[in-house]
């Protein structure tokens, strides 16, 4: 759209049609106006926000921002009311020379979107310059001989205004000798000059003085002029003549100095030094072209004397004078026209006019990146750029407007695999050979939280040994993050749940920070044998990311329960105290006479009993012995009268822990006469080899039973230790000491002990009653804290099957 300025009531009516114009292209995103030069400061221009579909509001938030190409301080944005206005004096001349067309391009730049706008105020020429003259008098000398009609060059003036405002007519202050000749059609060379209408008598008007205006065609007319001092001359009645009157070159830029442009040559009818020639530059020519060329007085060749560029000057006119050595001397005129051809000598220029960094990683196919504007100074093919992109990234260049580049997001990014890219972007013009330019711009991927913190494994299994102090550290755990700064900050905590009546937070605790897990009370193995939990590992990021972790703790004993006596069963002898047994003197050797029973709380080796027999201090040899491991009184030959009549036998009960705990049964037994209680010998005989025959039985089926259970369990810790093999070690459990394995002794037997429940802390499930069994001759050694063997499993975790005899 375009704003002109102008007066009088046509003037408002186009004004009016292009402000309708305007609001009608404004949605286009390339907006003009037009004011006069030399207009005042704050001189409305146009309301450029609304021109350009925005609001006023909007204009700082959005960081509306102007940047003009040249002078930044000739036009001005007032943010309060959009409107745009001149900041500063505006000179066309200054501003763009001679050039028809004369614009300040402005580029309007907002923000959030990005968007780019073109606004282009053209600058209209005011009739501000009068015509000039190269200087404010002239000589001409010219022979009385010369015939009617010839003509004498005059250098024109100048104007630096364009169109109507430098459109000049000539006159010619009135005298007799003297008329103007018209000028040429072609508008690059002012063909002026004077047309002799009267012959000269030099005897009769030696000197003649006229006076040339120049008129431009602006409204008002501005005039400039030039006194003419005619001498007239005698003698050398004839003037050079070049062979023609206009020469066209082509000259390409940056040629060295002293390249020939061109050769001239004129003539002369005289004969002499009348026909004598030198060439030389006129006097009215422009002082850039001096600068640029020299010509040879003698030869008439005009040669490269300055730096030749196509970007100052696409063009240039030289006015070259042949002058003989007559008395008086003539010349003769003719212009040289010399066109500059441009070469590629100028590298393209990059800009970046915007950049939003960092990039988030999950930003949107499409999201701009940066704006880059490219421009080159060389005209046609040679100017024209294009950009490309290295290397391959996940991003690509999208020509937005002309010469403007937007540099987007082509493809999805992830900070894990690349946090950084460095890009190289290569503005190319199209000469031969052709010229480029590179920048490059590090683009950095911002962080978002798409990485939960992960564990090494799912599920860890740790030993702990029981009667731990309270806040003892039993294990780390540790989970990595692939994000960056807060979004891997991994905090833990524990996964909230019942173990049995009290809550998980009563028996261990993590700490945020470290991962390390505490137990925050002694653990009880003959209480709680498997502690299985969960660990959550969560990261600081908005909305945080997590996981969790499986511990198995299985809490290891140790010798801390003594052997416990069990009552006897109740019947003849039986009692809450000591166990009291009638015997009869009959019996033979090996009858076993009573048995001490006693269980203990602890598991596998430490629970594993022993019975010794203690020998009363001075007390004559005791018939009777205890079996090591079955608890059983028997006779260790036949009854006589000699024995006392009531035996009085302590019995040891010792596990096979370290240190070993014991306990003391005090057996008291009656001896009786066969004759005095026959029955009850009799009774205590039948219910002797009624408790050896249940005991045999009992044995047959408690080995089918643990073969089978072993076997069993065998299987299922196979199974387990495949699937476990490849875990790495767990940390050490607290607490001294080493749990041992319960070995059989020599022959191979089995201890009786107490029948318990266990509950083991693994899920909600039913209470688990485990076998403990011996095998004979199966080696001691210790339980490792990190693995433990098919075979110490067995020991451990098989709970003791109760056998009451």
């Amino acid at each position: 759209m375009e704003f002109s300025w102008g007066s009088g009531q046509e003037s408002r009516r186009l004004l009016l049609s292009l402000l309708f114009l305007a609001a009608w292209k404004a949605g286009s995103g390339h907006v003009r106006y037009s004011i006069p030069e030399e207009a005042k400061h704050g001189t409305f221009v146009g309301r450029i926000a609304q021109d350009l579909g925005l609001e006023v509001v909007e204009l700082v938030p959005r960081l509306f921002q102007v940047a003009s190409r040249g002078r930044e301080d000739l036009l001005e944005v007032n943010l309060q009311n959009g409107i745009l206005f001149v900041n500063s004096r505006i000179d066309r001349e200054e501003l763009c020379g001679r050039n028809a067309e004369c614009s300040i391009h402005l580029e309007v730049i907002v923000d959030r979107p990005l968007q780019v706008f073109h606004v282009e105020v053209e600058v209209k020429d005011i009739n501000d310059n009068p015509p000039v003259f190269p200087g404010t008098q002239k000589n001409l000398f010219m022979a009385e001989s010369r015939p009617l009609d010839s003509q004498f060059p005059l250098e024109g003036a100048s104007d630096a205004d364009i169109g109507a405002n430098a459109l000049l007519t000539y006159t010619l202050s009135p005298n007799e000798y003297f008329s103007l000749e018209n000028p040429s059609n072609d508008k690059r060379v002012k063909r002026l000059g004077l047309v002799l209408r009267k012959p000269l008598d030099r005897e009769e008007a030696p000197e003649i003085f006229l006076v040339l205006t120049a008129t431009d065609g602006g409204k008002p007319e501005l005039t400039g002029t030039v006194q003419l001092l005619v001498k007239v001359l005698d003698a050398n009645d004839n003037a050079p003549a070049f062979d023609r009157t206009l020469y066209k070159v082509k000259l390409p830029e940056n040629v060295p100095n002293g390249t020939l442009v061109i050769k001239l040559n004129a003539s002369d009818l005289d004969e002499g030094s009348n026909g004598d020639i030198i060439y030389s530059f006129s006097t009215d020519i422009l002082p850039n072209v001096k600068s640029k060329f020299y010509i040879d007085g003698i030869t008439g060749e005009i040669m490269v004397k300055g730096y030749i560029d196509f970007e100052e000057s696409k063009s240039y006119e030289i006015l070259v004078e042949g002058i003989d050595k007559g008395q008086p001397p003539l010349s003769g005129h003719c212009t040289v026209m010399v066109e500059i051809e441009d070469t590629n000598d100028n590298v393209p220029v990059m800009e970046f006019k915007s950049l939003s960094l960092p990039i988030r990683e999950d930003a949107p196919l499409g999201t701009v990146i940066a704006l880059i504007s490219v421009s080159d100074l060389d005209s046609s093919i040679n100017g024209q750029v294009s950009c490309t992109l290295s290397p391959h990234v996940p991003f690509k260049l999208v020509s937005t407007f002309k010469n403007y580049y937007s540099l987007v997001l082509d493809s999805a990014l992830d900070r894990e695999s690349v946090a950084n890219y460095e890009l190289v972007v290569t503005a190319r013009d199209g000469g031969s050979p052709s010229l480029s330019a590179t920048a490059s711009v590090s683009v950095d991927v911002a962080d978002v939280n798409d990485n939960a913190p992960t564990f090494a494994q799912p599920e860890y299994t740790v030993f702990v040994k029981e009667n731990n102090p309270p806040g003892c550290h039993i294990f780390t755990v540790s989970a990595r993050d692939a994000d960056a700064q807060e979004n891997a900050l991994v905090s833990y905590s524990l996964v909230e749940r019942r173990v049995g009546e009290r809550a998980l937070s009563s028996y261990v605790s993590v700490h945020a920070e470290s991962g390390k897990v505490y137990a925050l009370q002694p653990l009880d193995h003959e209480e709680l044998e498997l502690l299985q939990f969960q660990v959550s590992a969560r990261d600081a990021g908005v909305p945080p990311l997590g996981s969790n972790v499986t511990l198995q703790v299985f809490v290891l004993d140790e010798n801390d329960n003594a052997p416990a006596l069990l009552p006897p069963p109740p019947g003849p002898g039986g009692g809450a105290g000591a166990v009291s047994q009638l015997v009869a003197r009959s019996v033979g050797a090996g009858h076993v006479v009573a048995k001490v029973r006693a269980v203990d709380a602890d598991s596998g080796y430490n629970a594993w009993l022993s019975y010794e027999l203690q020998a009363a201090a001075g007390a004559a040899r005791s018939p009777f012995r205890v079996g090591l491991y079955t608890g059983e009184i028997s006779t260790t030959r036949a009854l006589d009268e000699a024995d006392a009549p009531r035996q009085r036998l302590l019995v040891l009960v010792k596990d096979h822990g370290e240190p070993a705990l014991t306990a003391t049964a005090t057996v008291l037994l009656s001896l009786e006469d066969s004759g005095q209680a026959p029955k009850a010998s009799s009774r205590a005989s039948t219910g002797a080899a009624g408790a050896e025959a249940a005991v045999v039985d009992v044995n047959v089926y408690l080995i089918v039973a643990i073969c089978a259970v072993s076997s069993l369990f065998v299987l299922t810790l196979l199974l387990y230790t495949a699937l476990r093999c490849s875990a790495p070690p767990s940390e050490g459990a607290c607490g001294p000491g080493k749990p041992r394995l319960v070995c059989s002794s020599a022959v191979g037997s089995w201890s009786s002990l107490q029948q318990r429940q266990q509950r083991v802390c693994s899920a909600e499930g039913p209470l688990k009653t485990d076998l403990m069994a011996f095998s004979p001759s199966q080696p001691q050694g210790p339980i490792s804290t990190d693995t433990v063997s098919l075979k110490n499993f067995t020991a451990i975790f098989v709970r003791p099957l109760i056998l009451d005899v």
